[in-house]
């Protein structure tokens, strides 16, 4: 593989990293006192839900999230948290990878009537896919530098 500048696997460690701090950024802009006290989150996806035109979509939701809220609403923002940080630094990279497009996945299926969002957790499912299947973790992160997944 010919490219300008880096290498094939030192690109594909840049595209991980830039997902990383997407995810860092999407942590970093939420309203955690909003989250985590007043349950705006929770609640705003709970009205997604309701209105959704795929009934599993209502139903996935009632048995799963609201009975449980506020651990909901730590394990999204903190699952954000630990995503990026384990992108960035390649640390558990391919768990990291795949807890990342799922949630994406997870996220494009509540959000189907957005097509902004559907963009956003399109690109990010993409890149997490193509990170994972050309094994990102190989080049500058903590995963090569400690022989994990080779």
């Amino acid at each position: 593989m010919q490219t300008i500048w880096l290498s094939g696997a030192e690109w594909l460690a840049v595209l991980r990293i830039g997902l990383g701090l997407w995810w860092l950024e999407s942590w970093r802009h939420k309203d955690r006192k909003g989250w985590f006290e007043r349950g705006t989150g929770i609640a705003w996806a709970a009205d997604v839900a309701a209105k959704h035109r795929w009934t599993f979509v209502k139903g996935g939701f009632q048995r799963v999230v609201a009975p449980r809220p506020k651990a909901m609403a730590y394990l999204v923002v903190y699952a954000e948290l630990a995503l990026g940080l384990g992108l960035v630094f390649g640390f558990l990279t391919p768990v990291a990878l795949i807890g990342g497009l799922l949630l994406n996945l997870l996220y494009l299926v509540l959000m189907i009537h957005d097509w902004a969002e559907q963009g956003q957790n399109a690109m990010m499912a993409l890149i997490s896919l193509v990170a994972l299947l050309a094994m990102s973790w190989q080049t500058w992160s903590l995963d090569a530098a400690i022989g994990l997944f080779l």
